[in-house]
């Protein structure tokens, strides 16, 4: 089952724009595929209604259609930690469902392209996090690191927790989520010796978001291998 899990140095680094950018370059590839965000965290108002952007972009980006209860197997309503707003909810969230509703898109698309939740070791519920979801579905780990002070730590903390379940880091994307980040070239060289995996490419700080956003991500990243 041909994808990848895209995963993030924190919360708001930008894994929802590098996982549409990878669905948009596969599409210009000719493949067929599918996004999956498994846990979503906060409803917001939008055009389509009160819903969750990150699926609402992810299916935008999908070159097939599939049941939203697949795309996305839990919506909660609460923007905090997912474990809490899910018992908030009075719901559990079951990691062996997600991994049978991912099995279920792999068979609709060649590639699936998994947005995890938060950082690497979110929890999920009282005993797994977002690791254990990554390890159970088997994909290989594209690591957003959102550059701003403090990335390194968390680059290499997760890089680390990846390597250890098992896990193959098949790349990273250098997101600027800072505009104003010193020496951020300096820090993206150091990250290209440290990280055991390939850098994908680096995306600009862009004020605006949108699909023109994505369009120039895609056009800036390249698949891993």
């Amino acid at each position: 089952m041909p994808g990848f899990f895209v995963t993030g140095t924190d919360t708001g680094v930008g894994k929802t724009l590098v996982a549409c950018a990878l669905l948009r370059r596969l599409a210009a590839d000719g493949a067929t595929a599918v996004g999956m965000k498994p846990v979503a965290a906060g409803r917001e108002e939008t055009p389509a209604g009160r819903t969750h952007p990150d699926v609402e972009a992810l299916i935008g980006c999908s070159t097939v259609r599939a049941e939203r209860a697949l795309v996305n197997p839990y919506a909660l309503e609460e923007a905090i930690a997912p474990h809490i707003a899910a018992a908030h909810e009075a719901v559990r969230i079951d990691l062996e469902h997600i991994v049978a509703c991912h099995a279920r898109l792999a068979g609709i698309a060649r590639w699936t392209v998994v947005e995890g939740v938060g950082g690497f070791r979110v929890p999920l519920n009282d005993s797994q996090d977002a690791a254990d979801l990554a390890r159970m579905l088997a994909l290989p780990v594209v690591l957003v690191v959102g550059m701003r002070l403090g990335c390194l730590n968390h680059a290499l903390l997760t890089q680390e927790t990846v390597l250890s379940r098992g896990l193959r880091l098949a790349g990273w994307v250098a997101n600027r989520i800072d505009p104003d980040m010193a020496r951020c070239a300096e820090n993206i060289e150091f990250l290209a010796r440290a990280v055991a995996a390939p850098l994908l490419g680096e995306i600009p700080f862009v004020a605006d978001g949108g699909d023109a956003r994505v369009r120039a991500a895609a056009d800036r990243l390249r698949l891993p291998e």
